[in-house]
């Protein structure tokens, strides 16, 4: 039978923010996928995932949604981040590929076991990395394979945002057991760029800070990585930031590449919008710009055409990989390279010094 005719049925765990802003779309976007099932034990919840896809099935648990494994073909976790772990080794025993969003982990240990199980068992184990699919993440890969910047030299990436006032929820919880924080939020993505970009990592330093009140988990934290190539990255996330800086500025022997604003498509998923055309396309008053020698607020450098964001590359990878043996977009190996340096940041952040790796 041809694709069209047999998709591929998903199983989502997880309808919270990860789960139907990001997930859900993105698989039902998705050529030769369907969303089967979505578990949460939420009634509002139940509802709203029934109401956007009326054909959904819902579950209570993952047991039961494992209990019909047979069904599916695919299993997403997009659960709190403590769950990652138990639900994909319980999807894998299960005979089940698996999507885990981001951070796959805690440890780097405990996700190269992951991917140990999942390579016995012949399954795919693949990890949610969407920020690999920004628009300006996308034009900055553009750019220096084409050599428009020459050597890097620095790499500077900001995840900032104002948000004084807490929101509560585990994600700012000060429990280790819960993962949260927004070294291991944000800075998983910033870290895995900087590796699929410059390589491996030799020095790790970070700065790290509580500084709302009644915060448990770090919302202000700065870190400086050292590549193998001599690259050096510089990585800010935080929720503290009263003026945002520029969301990339990268800096080379030949010309740097300043670019301000976000990806357009976290809010375009946040209003409703799907994937469709013109999609992740942004505004040319908002392309980053090209130059050397004078700030781009002063009209220094020529403006660089943003490439279009592409998330829903990401699930169509993952389709073709299950359909046809194509690569896995991001492997559990990645992820637990990065977990290497998260680790790192944190030994940093709490002793005061930089940690070899």
């Amino acid at each position: 039978m041809s694709a069209a005719a047999t998709p591929l049925r998903v199983g989502l765990i997880g309808y919270g923010l990860a789960g139907s802003v990001f997930h859900a779309p993105l698989i039902a976007a998705t050529d030769g996928l369907v969303l089967d099932t979505v578990v949460t034990s939420n009634p509002e919840r139940q509802e709203q995932a029934r109401s956007a896809y009326p054909d959904v099935r819902v579950a209570e648990s993952a047991e039961d949604l494992l209990d019909r494994a047979d069904d599916l073909d695919l299993v997403v976790v997009a659960s709190p981040n403590k769950t990652h772990v138990p639900l994909a080794t319980a999807a894998l025993k299960a005979g089940l590929p698996v999507v885990v969003d981001k951070p796959i982990a805690g440890t780097a240990a405990e996700a190269r076991t992951l991917a140990a199980l999942a390579e016995e068992r012949g399954l795919l184990l693949s990890v949610f990395q969407n920020r690999r699919w920004d628009n300006d993440f996308l034009t900055l890969r553009s750019l220096i394979e084409d050599g428009a910047l020459g050597d890097v030299w620095r790499f500077e990436s900001r995840f900032e945002r104002w948000r004084p006032q807490l929101k509560g929820g585990w994600r700012e919880s000060g429990d280790p057991a819960e993962i949260g924080g927004l070294l291991y939020d944000l800075g998983s993505h910033v870290v895995d760029q900087a590796l699929v970009l410059f390589g491996p990592v030799v020095s790790v330093y970070a700065e790290s800070d509580v500084r709302r009140p009644g915060a448990e988990a770090d919302d202000d934290t700065f870190i400086a990585l050292t590549h193998a190539s001599g690259v050096r990255s510089h990585l800010y996330v935080s929720a503290t930031t009263a003026q945002l800086g520029p969301r990339l500025r990268v800096l080379g022997s030949a010309a740097g590449y300043v670019k301000y604003g976000l990806d357009p498509q976290e809010a375009a998923l946040r209003e409703g919008l799907r994937p469709g055309p013109g999609w992740g396309e942004e505004p040319e008053e908002l392309w980053g710009r090209v130059g050397s020698g004078e700030s781009p607020v002063t009209g220094g450098g020529d403006p660089v055409r943003t490439l279009p964001g592409a998330y829903p590359a990401y699930y169509a990878a993952v389709a073709a990989a299950l359909r046809d043996g194509g690569p896995n977009p991001v492997t559990a190996l990645e992820a637990a390279a990065a977990l290497d340096v998260l680790e790192a940041a944190r030994r940093s952040a709490r002793d005061g010094v930089a940690v070899t790796l």
